[in-house]
């Protein structure tokens, strides 16, 4: 297992991109195009919707994949944890995304009613680039550079 971003992973690297917005008077545009938004290339896009009272999503981190968040409708918190440090951001704007770099362990919580969750990712779905158990995590994490 290559741990490369977990021994580099900081959570000061978790930051906010501005989305390209346009407004008119009747509503706003906000464009996402490969590069333009983020720094890497987008090979996956899902969402997350009909979220439950209570619910919780994420609790991984990726060895590689680097994923741009976003708030489209509502608000949710993505609790960010480099092994180290951790932090909760409140996401709640649809023209700000949360880049979120491979190495940093996520979870999502807190979801206001009717909340979608856009993620753009530069990876394809790949499972074994997923570290599932907390405590590997830490294994990961253990010795920073």
């Amino acid at each position: 297992m290559n741990s490369y971003s977990h021994r580099h992973s900081d959570i000061n690297d978790c930051r906010f991109i501005d989305l390209k917005t346009i407004g008119h008077s009747n509503g706003r545009l906000t464009v996402m195009e490969n590069l333009a938004v983020a720094p890497f290339c987008v090979r996956r896009v899902y969402y997350l919707y009909d979220l439950p009272a209570g619910a919780e999503r994420g609790g991984h981190s990726h060895l590689e994949t680097i994923e741009l968040v976003v708030a489209l409708a509502g608000s949710f918190d993505v609790v960010v944890d480099d092994g180290h440090n951790v932090k909760r951001i409140s996401l709640n704007n649809p023209a700000k995304g949360l880049l979120l770099p491979a190495g940093i362990w996520r979870t999502l919580d807190n979801f206001s009613s009717g909340s979608i969750c856009l993620v753009l990712a530069s990876e394809k779905y790949a499972e074994d680039d997923y570290v599932r158990e907390y405590s590997e995590f830490k294994k990961l994490t253990a010795e920073k550079e």
